[in-house]
């Protein structure tokens, strides 16, 4: 690889892991053996040697995983890399790239934990970020979803932080690194699949040559920021949300995109799990116009500090939410 591409890349690191010098941890990289991921490899190892393990997961869903993570291993060994493979035994049918990415993370995580690693890579980059946006403003997503891909968050169902320094980069540039060190990764053709939502989006795209894919990029990387806003106002929010008779009790006339952000966290302090946004957005409405929202049925209610009456009267309409 080129040194500017090595200098390019440790800012792009330094920037979401800047106590990465000064601790002693390791990372933990996720590495699939194409050609994106085998890029983040060859970057790290250029940038941080000795300072990184790797682990490739093998879903069990196509013959070539076992060859592709033994490549993955051969590539590790090479250069003194700690490596592991993770073997799954996915079935295959409905929503398996969904059931694949829950799988994937939940290894991983427990794997990085396991190891004691300081963080979770990834090697999501612009082309990824790009058709996440469009995926989801063809769903009808709202400005936490339009955010897509952070490059600092945290690995689903863990604590660990999971880390996307390669959002900058598209996906040609990546597979430059590979061809510049000698690399042939691996062709996962489910990346062509037409079966899957992303393949088909990934096919339109690029047959769209007026769409400029790092425009794409960075306007979900600005809605991520306007997120990070609403998120701290909801936190300056929630210090006027009171008790009162049993109830929390906010009086506001907010914007309603921060009113539905405060009712999620007052319904996440009372004990239930993260409602999806469709829900909060019901349950919003009905409140806000004086109404009763059931929220789930009475006697889930009943060990939960402020029980049935808990949201009565949150946005000053004097309806109970049970």
């Amino acid at each position: 690889m080129t040194a500017q591409a090595a200098i390019r890349f440790a800012a792009d690191l330094a920037a979401i892991w800047p106590d990465g010098s000064q601790i002693g941890k390791p990372i933990g990289l996720a590495v699939s053996g194409g050609p994106d991921s085998v890029a983040l490899l060859l970057l790290t190892h250029a940038v941080v040697p000795g300072r990184f393990f790797v682990a490739t997961v093998d879903h069990g869903l196509r013959p070539e995983g076992a060859a592709e993570a033994a490549m993955v291993a051969a590539l590790c060994s090479d250069r003194g890399i700690p490596h592991q493979t993770i073997s799954l035994n996915l079935a295959a049918g409905p929503g398996v790239q969904a059931r694949a990415r829950s799988a994937r993370y939940a290894a991983m995580g427990a794997w990085a934990i396991e190891q004691g690693l300081a963080a979770l890579v990834t090697a999501h980059h612009a082309d990824d970020q790009a058709e996440t946006l469009v995926m989801r403003l063809n769903r009808g997503a709202g400005l936490r979803g339009l955010g897509a891909m952070r490059t600092r968050s945290v690995v689903p169902g863990h604590d660990l932080p999971l880390l996307r320094p390669l959002l900058g980069w598209r996906r040609a540039e990546l597979a430059a690194v590979c061809a510049q060190a000698g690399v042939t990764p691996a062709n996962d053709p489910s990346n062509r699949d037409a079966r899957f939502e992303r393949a088909r989006l990934r096919t339109a795209m690029a047959e769209a040559e007026w769409l400029d894919i790092a425009a794409l990029a960075a306007s979900a990387a600005h809605l991520a920021e306007a997120d990070e806003v609403l998120d701290w106002a909801t936190a300056q929010a929630l210090e006027n949300v009171v008790e009162h008779a049993g109830a929390l009790v906010w009086q506001s006339q907010a914007p309603r995109a921060l009113q539905l952000r405060v009712l999620e966290a007052i319904i996440v302090r009372l004990g239930r799990s993260t409602p999806r946004g469709t829900e909060i957005a019901r349950w919003h409405d009905v409140l806000a116009a004086g109404g009763v929202a059931t929220l789930v049925r009475r006697a889930a209610w009943q060990t939960v500090p402020g029980s049935i009456d808990a949201l009565e009267g949150i946005f000053g309409g004097g309806g109970a939410s049970h």
